[in-house]
């Protein structure tokens, strides 16, 4: 299946960012926006026909044809622009969603690579990444986030994406309605020596700033031995996207479990730690335990609607925040992708009452 879609060539100087052009017919075709497999409408691939066409200067012209397109199918991938930069990347990131975010409320090590452009996730090459909706644990995220392909796998690597508005209609309705209804709680521990310290994951080493971060967000907040902290928090696990209106799954409740975790590694935590002293696990919103058959269900979701796609060096991932979750695949060789995001959702904070005490809080 595959789908062509012509342009204007674009102009040397580029239009306001809130300026926005539709695509119309014309006698040169300027890209070609097809499937890379005709049975997964995920990612939508968008290549120039011309060689002389600038994925910025494009983009800032077809800018209501790539929201259209982001909404539609959640994915969009650029190939075979010669983006061969950071610089390139952060400004391509800039035309099509304005300005760029601050990662915080940490939950995965990052490297600053210039301004608000991260490295991908720095764990082991060796581990892979269980699909994700960035920073769906906050009370706030980014609505759309992009990768930059600089240096790929020799060998793995890829990026799985899974479209979460299919993730959920996979899951059980009476599942659906149990997390509605109860919603998810995350339990973090930080300074512990595993995983992120607090100085990290809020960007200061101020406890007054962290309690305030926190008492803004509805996150609570408990100092422990040995300037350790740990906190809780309850979000929702289902929500409405806000341009479509489309429910999704959204949440980190299998993605922050225990149960998750690759058994060597799982099995190493749980004997070092009690359950609550974990670096981060999941569980109800009143604080009850989630049924390991359950989460099993959510992660097998996540794994019939997973897609994959090899990397090419110069590739430009757009991803609808809320209606695609991401991982990471284990590889081999030196990779190396850029991660950028933008746009701010929120939601009010959520109203909790009557918190059953976590198990040796």
């Amino acid at each position: 299946m595959i789908k062509t879609f012509a342009s204007h060539k674009f102009k040397s100087q580029l239009p306001p960012l809130r300026s926005r052009r539709t695509i119309s017919a014309s006698s040169e075709e300027l890209v070609e926006a097809k499937f890379l497999q005709s049975d997964r409408f995920l990612p939508l691939v968008i290549s120039p026909n011309l060689e002389e066409v600038n994925l910025v200067g494009w983009a800032a012209q077809n800018l209501d044809f790539i929201e259209t397109e982001l909404l539609k199918w959640g994915g969009l991938l650029f190939r075979n622009f010669k983006v061969s930069n950071v610089a390139k990347f952060e400004e391509f990131i800039a035309t099509v969603s304005g300005e760029l975010l601050e990662y915080r409320e940490r939950s995965s090590p990052r490297s600053r690579v210039r301004g608000n452009i991260y490295t991908s996730t720095d764990y082991p090459a060796e581990q892979s990444i269980f699909l994700h909706n960035e920073n769906s644990y906050q009370d706030r995220w980014p609505l759309k986030i992009f990768f930059f392909c600089l240096k790929s796998a020799t060998l793995g690597g890829e990026t799985p994406l899974a479209d979460v508005r299919k993730v959920l209609q996979r899951i059980d309705p009476k599942i659906r309605d149990l997390f509605a209804q109860k919603q998810v709680m995350y339990v973090r521990n930080f300074g512990s020596g595993l995983g992120l310290h607090w100085h990290d994951v809020f960007q200061t080493t101020d406890k007054l700033k962290v309690e305030e971060y926190c008492q803004n967000r509805d996150i609570e907040v408990q100092w422990k031995n040995g300037n350790c902290l740990r906190t809780r928090q309850v979000r929702r696990a289902i929500l409405k996207h806000p341009k479509t209106g489309e429910k999704v799954w959204f949440n980190h409740a299998a993605f922050f479990h225990i149960s998750t975790l690759e058994p060597t590694l799982r099995d190493s935590l749980l004997a070092e730690f009690q359950e609550s002293a974990l670096p981060n696990n999941t569980y109800y919103g009143d604080g009850s335990p989630i049924e390991l058959s359950i989460l099993e269900e959510v992660r097998e979701a996540y794994r019939r609607e997973t897609v994959t796609f090899s990397w090419q060096e110069g590739d430009i991932l757009m991803l609808d925040n809320m209606l695609v979750a991401h991982g990471r695949s284990p590889f081999v060789g030196s990779r190396k992708i850029a991660v950028g995001m933008s746009e701010t959702y929120s939601y009010s904070p959520t109203v909790r009452q009557g918190l059953k005490p976590l198990p040796h809080s």
